[in-house]
């Protein structure tokens, strides 16, 4: 071999090898150029985070005083449509009342609080037995009704009108009693054993009368209860100023239908005395008599 061919043979291997980039020079431009970029990237993400982040926070900020003002610029017209609502319903539906007297002992006492129901007899007709309450003005003069003392200022009046349409304080003009005898009904007191009667059905009334009225009956009747009226009676009656002693006035006791606010179905106050005011099973033979 020539020494041309030497030295090019040598020539060419050193170049080759001299050509090829060494390990050291490939990772170092390799590692170079990824951590320039892997740091560029890292600081281009974070910055666009907290940017974001910041505008998140811009937003619900803002989101949350627009709320705030809204709802304080909502009150007003919320509060002015609760009160609508609740003059709608206690005028049409249904009003809480307030039990002064003790002439409906047991079944009410004093301080409890019914609701009454003012729509029921648009759709039916009133039946015996249930507990009712009505302006007794012109038909009535109850010794024991409770005299609501004139207010003295116009803050006392507006808080006691207040309470009165809650149910929480009387309100000197309505009684509540139970009905008796319905227009047509001939109502009389008493048999052998003191029961009233009702067409001459006795009653069977000693699970809601309070205990001893039975004893306490005093004749009166028979008595036929005039068209559009009602005989009522409480179920205290040894103390209740009912249609009993009332027949001198208007009515001979009798209590005028249109005067009639609502039939008492609950109690609602206190907690130990909540429940129904139901129908007694003593009326239901002449309930159904009437169909």
């Amino acid at each position: 071999m020539s020494k041309d061919e030497k030295d090019l043979g040598s020539d060419g291997v050193h170049d080759e090898e001299s050509a090829q980039p060494g390990p050291e020079e490939h990772d170092s431009a390799t590692g170079s150029r990824a951590q320039e970029s892997s740091g560029a990237s890292a600081v281009s993400g974070t910055d666009g985070e907290e940017t974001e982040e910041g505008a998140d926070t811009e937003m619900t900020k803002s989101q949350s005083g627009e709320k705030k003002g809204s709802f304080w610029k909502e009150l007003p017209i919320l509060i002015v449509i609760a009160v609508v609502l609740a003059f709608v319903i206690r005028t049409w539906l249904v009003q809480a009342f307030y039990i002064p007297s003790t002439s409906m002992e047991n079944t009410l006492l004093v301080g409890d609080r019914v609701l009454v129901n003012k729509v029921v007899y648009e759709f039916r007709d009133i039946r015996r037995g249930e507990v009712i309450v009505f302006d007794g003005d012109g038909s009535w003069d109850d010794p024991n009704a409770v005299r609501v003392p004139e207010p003295t200022n116009p803050v006392s009046a507006a808080f006691t009108w207040v309470q009165q349409q809650l149910g929480a304080a009387p309100t000197g003009k309505e009684y509540i009693k139970r009905v008796i005898g319905l227009p047509g009904d001939t109502v009389e007191c008493c048999d052998e054993q003191n029961r009233v009667l009702v067409n001459g059905v006795p009653l069977e009334e000693e699970d809601y009368l309070y205990p001893g009225s039975l004893a306490t009956h005093t004749e009166f009747g028979p008595i036929e209860v005039p068209e559009g009226h009602l005989w009522l009676m409480g179920d205290h009656r040894a103390i209740s100023a009912d249609s009993r002693l009332n027949q001198n006035n208007p009515g001979n006791g009798a209590v005028p239908i249109d005067h009639v606010v609502g039939r008492a179905f609950v109690i609602i106050w206190p907690v130990s005395q909540m429940g129904t005011l139901g129908v007694p099973e003593t009326f239901e033979e002449l309930n159904a008599s009437d169909g």
